[in-house]
């Protein structure tokens, strides 16, 4: 059963790099016993391809504006902007002018594991993607092939 916990700016664990994006763990869902949070900062024109996964995912725009794709929808979530992305859903984003800033939500355990294990195989400086698009597969992540 999980236990009462509580995260500060000193206790946080350091944040993982994901490909020039910087996620710390917030929550993670052993901690929670189901969904997970993470606090996501990246630089301009950092963020994701197109991609989609069994959980479901809310972004909550802190600082900067963010693009974001959603199906074949795009647009620019501003500080205070909610983004809710249910299991499925094909999405990604990019950080704006001047990088920005998120809190994020997934309803079960699986992105934290995702996250750590790109930190771990993959090179922030130079990604190699068909072994990001491996470790994301190992996670039931699927990311969408590139057009044409």
């Amino acid at each position: 059963m999980p236990t009462p916990f509580v995260v500060t700016p000193a206790t946080a664990p350091a944040p993982l790099n994901v490909v020039g994006e910087q996620i710390t763990v917030l929550a993670s869902g052993s901690q929670t016993g189901g969904y997970e949070i993470f606090r996501q900062a990246g630089p301009e024109g950092s963020g994701p391809p197109p991609h989609c996964h069994p959980w479901d995912e809310s972004f909550y725009v802190v600082k900067g504006d963010i693009a974001f794709g959603v199906g074949d929808k795009d647009m620019v979530a501003e500080p205070g902007t909610l983004v809710h992305l249910p299991a499925g859903t094909m999405h990604w984003f990019r950080f704006g002018k001047g990088g920005g800033e998120m809190i994020s939500m997934t309803s079960r355990e699986a992105a934290s594991h995702f996250f750590t294990d790109v930190h771990r195989a993959i090179s922030p400086e130079q990604p190699d993607i068909p072994k990001l698009v491996e470790v994301a597969n190992q996670h039931q992540l699927t990311v969408a092939p590139p057009p044409g």
